[in-house]
C-alpha cells in the first residue's frame, strides 16, 4: 500500500458571535430545564446572527492563512467541502473566492460534497491531485449553518446542531517529511438515504412549490435512532478493515478524531470500537454538531492545542447522510 505524501500544514476555525447555551435552547424548544443538556450534551453552540457560510469560511481560511505564513498567490486550488450550499447556484466556492477578495481570483475554485463527512471525502481525493503534482497547496475548507434548516418540532435532532466554519491547507510534504495519508475507505449505503433528508430546495422539490403544505420538506428531517441501528452495525467492520489494510491497531493511534454527531454516537464509538477515553477528541459540549465543519474543527482543535505532534498516528471517523461512513488514516 502507497503513502500519500501529504502533509496537513495549517488549520483555522471560526465560530459565529451568537452563543446559544443549552438553557437557552431549552427556552427556544420550549422543553424543561435541563433537557437539552441531558439528551445533546452540547452545553453551548453558536448560531449566525447575521454571518453567511462564505464570510464564515473566509475568516477560517484567513486564520489558517495566518498560522501557515502563506499569501494568496501560494494556494493552487480552494475546494469548500460543506454539507449545506449558501445557494444552488454557483458552488460555494466561488463565493468563499468572491468574500476572499480580488487577489484570490484565478485560482480554481469548487466543492466537493458528503454530507458530515465533506471534509474526509475532498482531503481524500485532493491528496491525489496534490501526490500527481497537479496542485502544491489546497486550501479546504467546510462552513455550515444548520440553524436555518432546522425544523424546531423535531427537539431531539434541533438540540443537537451548531453553525461554524474549518479550514485546512493540505501540501506535498518534503523529501524526508514523515507526514502522509497512509490509508482511507468510504462506503456508501443508500439504504439509509431517506434517513437524513432535507427533500425541498433542489430540481425535485424547487423552491417555488414552497408554501405552509409542503413547509417541512425544506426542513431538515432526521431519524436519529435509526441511523444510530445502521452505523452500529456496519462501524466495527468497516474500521476493523480500515485498519487491518494499514496494519495499525486502535492503540497505536496518538488521536481519534470523529464526526461529531451527538453525545450517543461518540459513545457507541468508544465502546463498539475500542477507543480509549484520552484517545478520543470530543468537542461536542462546546461546538454542537457542525456538520461537515465538525471533522476539521476537531483537527483544528488537536493542532492548536498540541494535542498532536508532528509524526503521530491520527484517526478521522464518521458517518454522513447518504448512509456514508468515512474513515482516514494519517501521519501527522
Amino acid at each position: 500500500m502507497h503513502n500519500r505524501q501529504v502533509k496537513l500544514l495549517a488549520s483555522g476555525k471560526y465560530l459565529p458571535k451568537r452563543k446559544m447555551t443549552s438553557a437557552d435552547m431549552d427556552r427556544l424548544l420550549g422543553v424543561p430545564d435541563g433537557w437539552v443538556q441531558k439528551k445533546s450534551d452540547v452545553l453551548v453552540r453558536h448560531f449566525i446572527e447575521d454571518e453567511t457560510a462564505s464570510y464564515m469560511a473566509a475568516q477560517a481560511a484567513q486564520d489558517a492563512m495566518r498560522r501557515a505564513g502563506l499569501r494568496p498567490g501560494d494556494i493552487d486550488c480552494i475546494v469548500c467541502a460543506s454539507g449545506t450550499q449558501e445557494q444552488p447556484i454557483p458552488c460555494n466556492a466561488a463565493l468563499l473566492q468572491q468574500e476572499l477578495g480580488p487577489e484570490w481570483s484565478g485560482i480554481p475554485a469548487y466543492d466537493i460534497n458528503s454530507t458530515c463527512l465533506s471534509f474526509l471525502v475532498a482531503l481524500d481525493t485532493i491528496s491525489y491531485l496534490i501526490e500527481a503534482s497537479r496542485y502544491r497547496r489546497v486550501l479546504i475548507v467546510s462552513s455550515d449553518i444548520a440553524s436555518t434548516g432546522l425544523n424546531w418540532q423535531d427537539r431531539q435532532s434541533a438540540a443537537l446542531f451548531g453553525d461554524g466554519a474549518a479550514a485546512v491547507i493540505a501540501a506535498r510534504a518534503e523529501e524526508g517529511e514523515t507526514s502522509s495519508i497512509v490509508h482511507a475507505a468510504i462506503r456508501t449505503y443508500a439504504g439509509g438515504a431517506e434517513l437524513s433528508a432535507i427533500r425541498g430546495g433542489g430540481s425535485r422539490l424547487h423552491a417555488s412549490a414552497y408554501n405552509e403544505a409542503t413547509r417541512e420538506e425544506f426542513l431538515f428531517r432526521m431519524d436519529g435512532q435509526a441511523i444510530y441501528r445502521m452505523a452500529s452495525k456496519l462501524l466495527p467492520d468497516f474500521t476493523k478493515e480500515l485498519l487491518e489494510a494499514a496494519g495499525t491497531r486502535m492503540p497505536d493511534f496518538r488521536l481519534v478524531i470523529p464526526h461529531q454527531g451527538s453525545a450517543m454516537a461518540m459513545r457507541l464509538l468508544g465502546r463498539k470500537l475500542g477507543i480509549a477515553e484520552e484517545q478520543l477528541l470530543y468537542i461536542t459540549p462546546n461546538h454542537g454538531n457542525t456538520i461537515a465543519a465538525s471533522i476539521p474543527m476537531g483537527l483544528h482543535e488537536a493542532m492548536t492545542q498540541g494535542r498532536i505532534q508532528r509524526g503521530d498516528r491520527i484517526l478521522l471517523l464518521g458517518t454522513s447522510a447518504g448512509l456514508t461512513l468515512g474513515g482516514m488514516i494519517i501521519d501527522y
